[in-house]
């Protein structure tokens, strides 16, 4: 396991990604996103595979159904991981690759997945799974004067004044 374990840490270190490592095999990484600005990742070098697990986004508070059949919908199209849920409905990125399969350019291009379907999907799976909460953030931010700079991206349905000039 050792040299898949350097050969991990090595890829980690040449892409310049910050990663911790509190055990042989077993590698945290911080992915910085655009949308979703990082994305934390475990990837893990087992007895038969090497598994990578990625946070998207806690449970949602609405459309449940809606937003895991619009994830799943993604998932045909995903290289090396895809979307899954657990057993209280949080959603995680997860793969597994035949431990023959860990060369640098494979970690490096599992990595680049994983943030390219988080930050791809984030804002639209905010929007399916949380609505409402975004819509109330959105008028509590303004009945106090603060800012919305991290709302933007749900202006076009979270601003009731978009949507009052939409209707006009």
């Amino acid at each position: 396991m050792s040299s898949l374990a350097d050969v991990v840490e090595s890829a980690l270190r040449t892409s310049d990604i910050d990663f911790e490592s509190d055990r042989p095999g077993s590698f945290v990484v911080t992915l910085p996103g655009q949308r979703k600005l990082q994305t934390v990742a475990v990837l893990a070098i087992g007895a038969h595979a090497f598994t990578i697990e990625a946070f998207f986004m806690r449970r949602p508070d609405e459309n449940a159904a809606e937003l895991y059949k619009f994830l799943l919908s993604r998932n045909a199209k995903m290289y090396g991981v895809s979307f899954a849920v657990d057993k209280v409905g949080d959603v995680f990125i997860v793969g597994h690759l035949p431990l023959a399969a860990v060369t640098a350019d494979e970690v490096d291009r599992v990595l680049g997945c994983v943030l390219t379907y988080a930050d791809e999907n984030f804002d639209r799976a905010l929007e399916i799974g949380f609505a409402s909460s975004i819509r109330r953030e959105w008028a509590w931010r303004v009945s106090r004067g603060e800012s919305l700079e991290n709302l933007r991206a749900f202006a076009s349905f979270a601003d009731p004044s978009r949507h009052d000039a939409a209707t006009s």
